[in-house]
């Protein structure tokens, strides 16, 4: 069996089922991976005060991966270990594009995830119904977005978009990518998540594990979308949920159950704790 050290996972679609729950087979397979020595880490888009308490505070947890990898912040100290956020002038311009398209945005700055106050509205109109108690609980209103951009240009984060449809979506995103360097990524339905250049997942989770004197051998990550994908590939080993998307299907080394089915829970059992042995992996699709 591989010898994980650290465990990088994703939140929504993967630790979270389709209600916004953690299982409790879930909680104590991770429990037991902790007990093990393992490095257990959420490795989410969301920012860190978007990452559940549950999670947070389950004992042995040490550091959370957040906007993308963006940030990984020493949960004890707030030290961050990883930062990696947009210069000023490039921030500038993705605001500027972006706010011509319907959508209802959000930037995450240190930790926090700000949005217009008229913003709020449309955020809930865009987004799915388990998704909207976390979204009004976790935005934080301005009054001028455009204003407290500026003020706040050397630290973002990510930029975090709603839209009420696929093409909004993907015109928003052609428009952005044709005029900046930037990392653009999807987490769920017709969303879009900007980061600055290189910085995704799977960067901040290595560097991470260097820091800590393992190698990427030593990783293993679990996830199901878009902003998934460099995590899934650069992991020593990436495995896909069995909900995800296809090309997160096809890059993972691995298969596991879907999110409401306990797939986390599994994986852990079966590829760090040695413990889940009455069912045969599921084959990864070929490459």
């Amino acid at each position: 069996m591989q010898d994980i050290r650290v465990l990088g996972l994703d939140l929504d679609g993967t630790v979270f089922d389709s209600e916004k729950r953690i299982s409790p087979r879930t909680m104590a397979a991770m429990q037991a991976a902790i007990a093990r020595g393992v490095v257990v880490l959420p490795a989410t888009g969301r920012p860190v005060s978007g990452v559940p308490k549950e999670f947070l505070h389950l004992e042995g947890v040490r550091y959370a991966l957040t906007s993308n990898g963006a940030t990984v912040t020493e949960l004890a100290t707030g030290r961050r270990v990883v930062e990696l956020t947009f210069d000023a002038d490039t921030a500038g311009q993705v605001y500027d594009i972006v706010r011509r398209f319907n959508s209802a945005l959000s930037i995450f700055i240190d930790g926090n995830s700000y949005t217009s106050a008229d913003n709020m509205d449309k955020m809930v109109e865009f987004s799915p119904p388990a998704l909207r108690p976390y979204l009004r609980d976790s935005r934080i209103p301005v009054q001028d977005m455009h204003a407290f951009l500026r003020q706040h240009a050397h630290g973002i984060e990510k930029f975090s978009i709603l839209y009420p449809d696929y093409p909004t979506r993907d015109a928003a995103r052609a428009a952005v990518l044709a005029a900046c360097d930037v990392e653009a990524t999807s987490s769920l339905g017709a969303n879009l998540e900007l980061n600055a250049p290189g910085v995704n997942k799977g960067r901040a989770l290595v560097a991470l594990a260097e820091t800590l004197g393992y190698r990427r051998e030593n990783v293993m990550a679990c996830g199901d979308s878009d902003n998934d994908l460099a995590m899934i590939r650069m992991a020593g080993l990436g495995v896909a949920m069995g909900n995800a998307e296809p090309e997160i299907l096809a890059a993972a080394a691995a298969v596991t159950d879907d999110n409401d089915h306990d797939g986390v829970a599994k994986a852990i059992e079966r590829y760090i704790l040695g413990t889940l042995v009455e069912e045969p992996p599921v084959p990864s699709p070929a490459r």
